[in-house]
């Protein structure tokens, strides 16, 4: 009889605990919708360097970057909650991402096509003044690694832009 009077009462205590941290977890803010971690410091090469990038966007059209001077660093860990979508911008120079985690949806604003990048694959985007957004089209955070050439020592690395009608 007192081992079931016991369990009762572990019960019963337990389920006081667990209704009384509710409201702790309730008055937690969510998560913003993208966050930013810079993982560096804007730095810039000791070495003088030079840096073209080519873009196969098609099998007829290849975009080619030529950044003017990529020694100007950055790197941003971005974590993009299920659904949040980043405002249309665009990037002094290009930039390099790696998605680690989920996926991301880029639409570039040219044309609004859509290209999906899931976990494990890397994109680059052109910058200068090509103005894009992305959003993360899954149900859990997508995380990715930008690396930024061509960053300004000051101010936002990304750009904000006109909104596409996509």
């Amino acid at each position: 009889m007192r081992s079931k009077q016991s369990v009762f009462a572990i019960l019963a205590a337990a389920l006081v605990i667990g209704v009384s941290g509710l409201p702790a977890l309730a008055d937690e803010p969510p998560p913003p919708p993208i966050a930013g971690e810079p993982l560096t410091g804007r730095a810039a090469f000791a070495d003088q360097i030079e840096l073209k990038i080519k873009i196969k966007v098609s099998e007829t059209e290849t975009i080619v970057v030529n950044a003017g001077d990529p020694s100007q660093t950055a790197v941003v860990r971005y974590t993009v909650q299920p659904g949040a979508q980043f405002p249309w911008h665009t990037h002094a120079g290009p930039v390099v991402v790696n998605v680690t985690s989920g996926a991301l949806t880029y639409i570039d604003a040219e044309d609004c096509s859509e290209r999906t990048y899931s976990s494990g694959q890397a994109f680059v985007d052109a910058g200068h003044g090509h103005v894009h957004s992305a959003f993360n089209p899954t149900g859990a955070p997508t995380i990715l690694v930008a690396t930024f050439f061509e960053a300004p020592a000051t101010g936002p690395l990304l750009i904000p832009a006109e909104a596409a009608d996509c």
